[in-house]
């Protein structure tokens, strides 16, 4: 969840890190702080809250040097406070360390050293590794620190610097992910793409238990038993300019217009005009084997869960394999059953996310193929796969997920098509249908964009903006849709919002309707559009404000209905791919009106990397 940053060359590592932290703010923090190598010495600057208090103390005392590191910190252990914000230090502040993950025994750690004389100055289970480090170290900081992991249990992407070899930057990663940047006479650490975007687009990923010594003219990299490892370089391909607003007031409005191009980028390669076949050419998993395959379960956490309930309905309808559908932080703790020929489809805008990484192991390890979702090339999630479809999203710099859930919804519609003609549960016809009904989506997104006006009046409303609580509803396809929908008003504008399946109003949440509680009731046409109908009349006859999301050309849903926003006729198992962008624009556009921080909530990050 934290942010790394680590630069060695000729530019001053000041401006490099803040940039790159600058890039990563998006992943959450509380405090900040770098360190570099000067002149024999090891300077360091830290503060509490936003960077730009940083920038400041940074322009007031400005740090020199060649080499260093910097962190954004999200608190786990110990309170955010500038003692226990990163980088930490060993006893003689000449090695400096940013972390990133938990250390599971840190205190067994802590309380040896202690014994052996060494006082801590924080509370931080990443100040154990600074003195492991120190402990182990004579003079060759890259074996050090391979050392000293050694005695370290839990998940850590760490950037090690010591004033006494100057020329050198150590990394290593173990459950949280680290990568490489690879530049001209100067090598960047980040814990992600975007922060070293502007200076290379040249990456390593490094991978579970690696160990990566860096200098200005090279790199080596072994694992904790000195084995010599060879990683691929890889290419980034997106633009420096995917990680700007480009004239947005925020990523994520940005985020919610290039949904068009995104879903367009997602069917690019897969299917062509006229199509009547979906092509998963990374997927690597054999046609005996899928034919085989007798159950499915889709893991995520959050927003990609919801993507994975819309899976879960397009597959078991059009390929008639049943699914199970799991939180990831539920499934790693409930002794699942995985029989024989079980596929897991784990869902993943970072592909680093633990809890999904770790549900991903288990499955593995009891005999089940795993094909991921996943949006980062070369994510853990992505290389611990069998198969994978990338998202072709682009990176999401919101925390709030917009392009990226879009994305997913798109993915598992084309797996579904991929799979259901595998397995020959429907027919070229069907499938050729169903494609050109995949192609129209991009055009009825950019319809809804360029008609938002209802949506950012519905938003000014006091009703709707001063709003203490709100429900969504939907069925079928779209009971997702009221989930994600109310996710998104509560991610971002602090209203208490929930979703609920239409039909289960009368069990229980009815009782909450009053004069002054919106409902956003998704009644797209379809099979159950008159049973939402029903369900709407129940909330009007108690005096419920109906935010209605129908389809064009519906004028009768007015009677039923305070508001509405209207989205173009679409199939409707794809539906739930249309219905985001009103439901995304309205907590966008409350959040806005409430003055809330729309790309960084509160107390939020974008990648939950540790447990």
């Amino acid at each position: 969840m934290c942010g790394i940053v680590g630069y060695i060359g000729d530019n001053n590592p000041t401006n490099v890190i803040m940039a790159g932290l600058h890039r990563l703010e998006y992943r959450g923090y509380d405090s900040a702080g770098v360190a570099v190598v000067n002149e024999g010495r090891l300077d360091c600057l830290k503060s509490l809250g936003k960077l730009k208090v940083l920038d400041e103390k940074l322009e007031a005392s400005p740090l020199g040097g060649k080499l260093g590191i910097g962190h954004t910190r999200w608190a786990t252990h110990g309170a955010p406070s500038e003692e226990n914000s990163h980088p930490h230090f060993d006893g003689a502040k000449e090695i400096a360390v940013v972390h990133n993950g938990i250390i599971e025994n840190y205190q067994e750690i802590r309380a040896a050293l202690e014994a052996d004389g060494v006082e801590f100055r924080s509370q931080t289970d990443t100040e154990t590794i600074a003195h492991l480090v120190r402990k182990y170290y004579q003079g060759d900081l890259f074996a050090a620190v391979k050392r000293a992991l050694q005695d370290v249990e839990g998940a850590y992407a760490i950037g090690v610097i010591c004033k006494d070899n100057p020329d050198v930057l150590v990394a290593a990663r173990h459950g949280s992910p680290l990568i490489v940047g690879l530049g001209d006479g100067e090598a960047f650490i980040a814990s992600d793409v975007p922060a070293i975007l502007r200076f290379t687009r040249k990456v390593l990923y490094l991978d579970n238990g690696q160990v990566c010594e860096i200098r200005r003219d090279g790199h080596r990299i072994e694992d904790l038993q000195g084995n010599t490892i060879e990683l691929e370089v890889n290419h980034i391909e997106w633009d420096d300019a995917a990680a700007e607003k480009e004239g947005y007031p925020h990523f994520m409005l940005k985020e919610i217009h290039q949904q068009p191009e995104v879903i367009q980028n997602t069917l690019r390669g897969r299917v062509d005009e006229g199509s009547d076949e979906v092509r998963l050419t990374e997927m690597n998993i054999s046609t005996d084997d899928l034919k085989k395959i007798e159950k499915i379960v889709i893991v995520a956490c959050g927003t990609a869960w919801h993507a994975g309930m819309v899976g879960k309905y397009l597959i078991e309808k059009f390929t008639r394999t049943p699914v199970e559908l799991d939180l990831a932080s539920e499934y790693r703790y409930r002794d699942p059953i995985v029989p024989e020929n079980t596929l897991m489809i784990p869902v993943s805008q970072s592909g680093e996310t633990a809890d999904t990484l770790e549900a991903i192991r288990i499955a593995k390890s009891r005999g089940a193929k795993v094909a991921s979702i996943v949006n980062a090339v070369g994510s853990s999630v992505a290389r611990e796969s069998h198969g994978v479809i990338y998202q072709q999203a682009g990176p999401e710099i919101g925390v709030a997920s917009t392009k990226a859930y879009t994305s997913q919804c798109t993915a598992f519609a084309l797996f579904t098509i991929w799979l259901a003609e595998t397995r020959e549960t429907i027919d070229k016809a069907e499938a050729k249908k169903m494609i050109a009904y995949l192609r129209e989506i991009p055009g009825k997104i950019q319809q809804i964009l360029d008609n938002q006006d209802a949506i950012q009046r519905c938003a000014e409303d006091p009703k709707y903006r001063d709003a203490q609580s709100a429900l969504y509803l939907g069925r079928s396809y779209n009971f997702p849709s009221a989930l994600e929908g109310a996710l998104k008003l509560k991610e971002i504008s602090y209203i208490h919002a929930e979703g609920y399946a239409a039909g289960e109003m009368k069990h229980g949440p009815i009782a909450l309707v009053t004069d002054e509680l919106p409902v956003v009731c998704v009644a797209v046409e379809g099979e159950t559009y008159d049973k939402m109908v029903s369900n709407i009349q129940e909330i009007r006859a108690r005096s419920g404000i109906v935010l209605s999301v129908a389809t064009e050309g519906n004028q009768n849903i007015e009677q039923h209905s305070d508001d509405v926003f209207y989205v173009p006729s679409c199939y409707e198992p794809f539906s739930p791919i249309v219905v985001a962008v009103p439901l995304q624009l309205l907590s966008y556009y409350v959040a806005a009106n409430r003055g809330c921080d729309v790309d960084q909530p509160r107390n939020l990050a974008k990648s939950v990397t540790v447990e």
